[in-house]
């Protein structure tokens, strides 16, 4: 185990060591990123930790971080496997997640007994690794950081075609295998409850939040803004249904129509769709004014932000964006920055008076909104108030925290904690602790 383990972790499973028990042992599964890139699943894993449990993850390799295939960070046990990212279509997804799941067996074999299984989609093929540790003793936690048949719907221009019935024909599997279900906001509890046909007391919402210990302000540096009075920022993921392109066509707007020129902009982040992004700056003729920096690390990022004036989220309306909750909006308001955004559900849910809010998908209404706000430096200082206070209240991850004990205290609860030498005999055969 890691010399960097927490003292919590230790005590914890000091104290289980002393009653001559070995710790509980949870088994983490991820397909959508590398971990401790992953920070929702990064916070999960320290919070089981401290609360004494020993945690495995699998997970897929990063391609400039992460790339190890087996480390032990902070007590975290993570094994990792190599993947290509999907490209070409709904074929492309096909070969990555058969290859996903494939590894996430072989690995999930290797390590062996566990209490929990805690599978995080996308995709929602994980309850096959689940369901094979369900027949020897464990308790399967799922936890839903997205709506796949939204996403996909949101993703592809196909309509309910036979693949869509096929997404939701797994997402009914995934619910029906899950003794627990995690859901990041209201309305991904609501869909378990109604489409997943899940009981209240089996849902529990688990917020994503930012780590207020490790991401804070510093003071701004202008040179960031390259001469001009105001910097612009975006953060997060560049994939089809993120909206950079919505941002950057708003942008357009906000020179051509408003006038306006005494702004630069910076994007933050990768994806799928970073190139495309890059070429149509281009071709709108905003390269002069418009920075791409990539994945960068968390001290820089924390410099752009504290730099910002405006803060752009511009996730377009769609089945998906409108039930779900961004990080980006999350981590602009760790920053005490003032946001703008298109008005959709969860949005309003999670920023409240931190954003001003356009109509859905209007870039014209986008790029007033951020005049607006480089107009009232007063206003802009108001609402990056708003949006900490509410991170330090509601939002916080300490919430979220007892949330998640919580929820595996209630996987766990009809089942006694297989001793040493049950776990042998659980890996051996299906044998159920009563």
């Amino acid at each position: 185990m890691s010399e960097n383990a927490s003292s919590t972790h230790a005590l914890s499973n000091g104290a289980a060591a002393h009653a001559g028990r070995r710790p509980r042992r949870a088994l983490i599964l991820v397909e959508n990123l590398s971990v401790p890139f992953d920070r929702r699943v990064w916070q999960e894993c320290t919070t089981l930790r401290d609360a004494g449990w020993e945690v495995h993850v699998i997970c897929p390799r990063g391609e400039k971080r992460d790339t190890e295939p087996e480390a032990v960070i902070d007590g975290i046990r993570i094994h990792r496997y190599p993947l290509r990212a999907a490209t070409g279509g709904p074929a492309g997804y096909l070969r990555e997640y058969g290859t996903a799941l494939w590894h996430t067996a072989r690995l999930a074999r290797k390590i062996g007994p566990v209490h929990v299984v805690h599978a995080c989609n996308p995709p929602d093929l994980l309850f096959l690794t689940a369901r094979w540790l369900q027949r020897r003793g464990a308790r399967f936690v799922f936890d839903q950081h997205d709506l796949v048949p939204e996403l996909y719907l949101s993703r592809f221009d196909r309509g309910k075609d036979l693949l869509y019935r096929a997404v939701c024909a797994l997402e009914r599997r995934t619910y029906r295998a899950a003794d627990i279900v995690l859901a990041t906001n209201e309305s991904y509890r609501d869909v378990a409850l109604a489409r997943g046909g899940k009981r209240p007391e089996d849902v529990f919402v688990v917020r994503s939040a930012p780590d207020t210990k490790r991401f804070q302000p510093v003071p701004p540096e202008p040179e960031l803004k390259r001469g001009r009075p105001h910097l612009l920022c975006y953060l997060g993921v560049m994939g089809p249904q993120d909206g950079v392109d919505y941002a950057l066509r708003s942008l357009a707007k906000l020179r051509d129509e408003l006038g306006r020129t005494d702004w630069h902009a910076v994007f933050i982040g990768g994806g799928d769709t970073f190139d495309a992004m890059v070429n149509l700056s281009r071709s709108l003729g905003l390269d002069d004014r418009v920075e791409f920096t990539g994945r960068i690390p968390d001290a820089d990022l924390a410099r752009h932000l504290s730099t910002a004036d405006v803060c752009l989220s511009p996730d377009p309306h769609n089945p998906l964006n409108d039930v779900s909750t961004m990080n980006k909006v999350l981590e602009y308001m760790v920053m005490g920055r003032p946001i703008v955004s298109f008005e959709l559900k969860e949005a309003r849910v999670s920023a409240g008076e931190a954003a001003l809010y356009a109509p859905a998908d209007d870039e014209s209404a986008f790029a007033r909104c951020i005049a607006q706000l480089l107009d009232d430096p007063d206003l802009r200082a108001r609402m990056g108030k708003t949006g900490q206070e509410r991170i330090g209240g509601e939002l916080s991850w300490s919430h979220s925290q007892r949330a998640l004990l919580a929820a595996y205290e209630a996987a766990c609860r009809s089942r006694t904690a297989p001793s040493a030498g049950d776990a042998v005999r659980v890996h051996r055969g299906p044998r159920r602790a009563r």
